[in-house]
């Protein structure tokens, strides 16, 4: 496996100091136009004013002014982790700032929230509005359930984007942040207090502010906390210690439990420490769990968790789509995790598996949270919404796992400045090189201006219309004379792809293009084209039998989209629960008026069943043949965009009599 080593500041979400393959930053690849360009447009925009609003309209932002001012604990508002949702959108505003270039009314909002946030830090270090002053609980009193070290590796991580974005800024986040970070290594360090937070993000930032600062302490101190977590440290609880991922060891583990969001941000984090340590066995855990759990607790969306009560995995197997809890932050902690083991792993054909759930993840869960308008969102993501929801107040927050429309804020509002972050950083997780060329793992229209080893030099730009058609066209902007490689994913549903290499001389070669990755290795003169053809008809999706909830279902995919049938869709006074049922027989229609499929009548007067006192009967009458009718789905993305509705994935099947 070829390594690259990191030698200087990239500004890109993860930079493993070693790997198979170095991370691009914001600064390298642009996007241009197209699906994710409208995203990140509408996130820089609306999205991130809106958060702030939010964070001042509560009083979120103001709680750091009352703790610089003395007047805490009088005055506090929201919960106790509302800390994060400050650093997260100060990590969201960092990369947009290097996304865009000079905003100098960008960089004054940053600032000046920036300065808030510093003044409320203590001498020592501390920086915590919900603890630690007469009348508050004291510091580090309730690991479980007082998110202060959570709160803090945001903060870790909102510095680490600003000196990646502008190295060397005056504004003194990475200072606020480092003095935080002695603090925590002082006193959870070796001789300290032996425990762990009840919700793992430190060791992400940790390890992150170290491979930044170069600073030992930082990597060694998310290392102790990953190898303390699964010893019982923290208090059990009703569901179990589980919850927290302190019921065993991340090393003995054999699958993500627990609370989706913290186990995958753990899991990140045991990735970070593993790489940067070469704990080769640590590693090797890590893929395992991350094999099981894909294969068995993740929803065809990527989405994860199906409990609501705990926010939690399920068994194996146990992913009922109409309690899908899917929350928004757990998909994009599960893209962290599986970008860490990408850049590690390399681009062999096996490895685009992580890709794969990054694109799945990316299309259908984290760009299904935000409204169009970039203004409200969804908390969790159900696969199967029985019920029309009621429009959401402007003004008002929601609970946080209403999924019936999306809401502008919540009590616990950690998704929208997650969303907000992951937009505007979602250029560092498109491509990658290694010390013999680049690879193309996400796809946008896009240019990339990059180096590779021995400084070489590299540009392409990328014209597609991905999601909607399968070709990507591949442009070398500069002559490159030494040979290099260049490699595109073919994602694991395009098994009929096909990869066109066309010369500026003229020449033309066509290479097969099975799942995984293809590449093409010569030296490329400017002009060269390089145009992979994905298959984009849409198409069934059978779930595996063991998946009880969904056994005799069918849901349907063109490309990365999943899609949906709303009730908006359906004839007058029908709704997706009416007993219809899909026609296996005849594939989704695909053409300019979008997917379609055709659908049965399963009513009660025409299968057998009947209205009366008891919904169960010892006989099965055949049903007679019933009008098919032709019904439009809508990517799942798009669900609910239009007003309240109801809504369902997987639709059952229709079985001639």
């Amino acid at each position: 496996m070829t390594m690259t080593t990191t030698t200087r500041i990239i500004a890109a979400p993860v930079v493993p100091s070693t790997g198979a393959l170095r991370p691009l930053g914001v600064d390298e690849v642009h996007i241009t136009d197209g699906f994710w360009a409208e995203r990140q447009r509408v996130n820089g925009a609306a999205t991130l004013p809106h958060i702030e609003h939010w964070l001042e309209k509560d009083g979120w932002l103001g709680n750091f002014d009352l703790a610089a001012s003395g007047a805490l604990p009088a005055g506090r508002r929201g919960r106790e982790f509302s800390d994060s949702e400050v650093y997260k959108y100060l990590e969201a505003v960092a990369w947009e700032i290097g996304r865009r270039g000079t905003d100098a009314a960008l960089e004054a909002r940053f600032r000046a929230v920036v300065d808030r946030v510093a003044a409320a830090q203590e001498s020592d270090g501390y920086l915590n509005t919900n603890f630690g002053r007469p009348g508050q609980g004291a510091r580090w009193s309730d690991l479980e359930w007082g998110h202060e070290l959570y709160c803090l590796g945001h903060l870790f991580q909102a510095a680490v984007a600003r000196e990646r974005t502008r190295p060397g800024a005056d504004d003194g986040l990475l200072a606020v942040a480092t003095r935080a970070a002695d603090l925590v290594c002082s006193v959870f360090g070796e001789s300290g207090i032996q425990s762990v937070c009840g919700h793992a993000e430190v060791e992400v930032g940790l390890a992150e502010l170290g491979r930044l600062t170069g600073e030992p302490r930082y990597l060694a101190q998310a290392a102790l906390f990953v190898d303390r977590r699964g010893h019982g440290t923290l208090a059990d609880i009703e569901w179990g210690r589980s919850y927290f991922q302190d019921h065993v060891p991340v090393r003995d583990a054999d699958a993500l439990t627990g609370h989706a969001v913290r186990a995958n941000y753990l899991a990140a984090g045991a990735a970070d420490v593993a790489v940067e340590s070469g704990d080769r066995a640590l590693l090797d855990a890590l893929r395992r769990q991350w094999d099981r759990t894909i294969a068995r607790r993740t929803y065809v969306t990527g989405g994860q968790g199906s409990h609501h009560q705990d926010e939690a995995f399920g068994d194996d197997w146990e992913l009922p789509p109409d309690r899908a809890y899917s929350e928004t932050c757990a998909g994009i902690a599960s893209i962290m995790f599986s970008w860490r083991l990408l850049l590690v792993e390399g681009a062999g054909a096996a490895d685009a598996r992580y890709a794969d759930l990054i694109e799945r993840t990316l299309f259908n869960v984290v760009a299904t949270s935000p409204s169009e308008e970039g203004t409200a969102f969804f908390y969790a993501n159900t696969l199967h919404q029985r019920r029309p929801g009621e429009p959401a107040s402007p003004d008002v927050m929601s609970p946080r796992a209403s999924s019936s429309l999306r809401a502008p804020w919540f009590e616990v509002s950690c998704c929208p400045p997650n969303v907000a972050r992951t937009f505007a950083s979602l250029a560092g997780y498109l491509a990658t090189t290694d010390d013999d060329g680049l690879q193309l793992h996400q796809y946008a229209p896009a240019s990339i201006r990059t180096h590779i080893a021995g400084g070489r030099d590299i540009a392409i730009d990328i014209a597609t219309l991905y999601p909607d058609d399968g070709t990507i066209t591949v442009t070398v902007v500069d002559d490159v004379p030494e040979p290099v490689t260049i490699a595109l994913r073919v994602p694991a549903w395009a098994a009929s792809a096909g990869l066109t290499l066309r010369g500026i001389d003229g020449s033309v070669e066509s290479l097969e293009a099975a799942p995984g990755y293809v590449s093409v290795r010569r030296a490329f003169s400017a002009g060269d084209v390089l145009e992979l053809s994905l298959p984009m008809a849409a198409h069934f999706t059978v779930p595996d039998p063991r998946i009880d909830a969904i056994r005799d279902t069918v849901a349907v995919e063109r490309g990365p989209i999943v899609y949906c049938l709303e009730s908006t869709d359906l004839p007058a006074g029908g709704d997706a629960f009416s007993g219809l049922q899909v026609d296996r027989a005849t594939q989704p229609a695909d053409g300019e008026s979008g997917v379609a499929v055709v659908l049965r009548s399963a009513s009660a007067e025409t299968s057998g069943a009947t209205d009366g006192g008891w919904p169960y009967s010892s006989t099965d009458a055949a049903a007679p043949a019933a009008a098919p009718i032709t019904v439009n789905l809508v990517p799942y993305h798009r669900w609910a965009q239009r007003g309240p509705s109801t809504m369902r994935v997987w639709l059952p099947v229709h079985h001639a009599r």
